[in-house]
């Protein structure tokens, strides 16, 4: 299996009007009740790009496909998924300072990209995120932290969960060594996690999913695949 990941700069809505004729309901109705000019540049962005690489590849009209957004608890806040597909092929989006990202495998996969930026109350984000074992290990900076919560967030992704599960219940090798999952209280299974990178030395990525080892990890141009989009609509 590989998965492959699309970075991406953000999109302003107000000169895409070709990617924001991809989004579906749900997606135009969450663009607009965002306040934030740069959020709304990030949520079209990293939506669209996942429209567009999904739709390559299985074979239809980026603005016709159906995301499930179905919740265990029966809500369409979940993690989106094709319709009717499952996790075939699975996908995870992601936005953060100046970049987007979308990853697509078979089987469950998780992305997380965090921009470097102050952390107030670092403290207390190490005892929500680290495990026992971890913080036995000692305090990383902030820079050490972003990349071990970049790497946690990816999993909680895959297993489609997200921040509803602690966080501290995984303990991961240390920020400056490879990616590893060394333990996970509570989780069945195994899972891998990988550092990927994005191309912005501040904006530290990792990508996650199912299996005991992580597979070939294949990073693309999403720049491209919208700037293509806009060709074809102008063209």
């Amino acid at each position: 299996m590989t998965v492959t990941v699309w970075w991406a700069a953000p999109a302003d809505p107000g000169d895409r009007a070709d990617l924001v004729a991809l989004l579906d309901a749900h997606e135009r109705k969450r663009l607009l009740a965002l306040r934030r000019h740069e959020d709304r540049a990030r949520y079209l962005a990293a939506h669209a790009l996942a429209r567009l690489v999904l739709a390559e590849r299985v074979d239809t009209d980026p603005a016709a496909l159906v995301l499930d957004r179905t919740c265990r608890c029966g809500e369409p806040h979940g993690k989106p998924r094709l319709a009717g597909r499952g996790d075939d092929p699975g996908f995870s989006l992601t936005h953060s300072g100046a970049l987007v990202g979308v990853a697509v495998g078979t089987g469950p996969v998780g992305v997380d990209v965090e921009a470097h930026r102050p952390l107030s109350g670092l403290d207390g984000l190490v005892r929500h995120a680290l495990s026992p074992a971890e913080l036995a290990a000692g305090t990383p900076d902030g820079t050490g932290f972003l990349v071990t919560w970049t790497r946690k967030e990816a999993l909680l992704k895959a297993t489609g969960e997200g921040l509803s599960s602690p966080m501290d219940a995984i303990t991961l090798s240390p920020p400056h060594a490879p990616a590893r999952v060394l333990g996970w209280t509570g989780t069945g299974g195994n899972w891998w996690v990988a550092d990927v990178a994005t191309g912005l030395d501040d904006h530290p990525g990792a990508v996650a999913g199912a299996g005991p080892v992580a597979p070939v990890v294949t990073v693309a141009d999403g720049d491209a695949v919208l700037s293509v989009r806009r060709g074809t609509m102008h063209g």
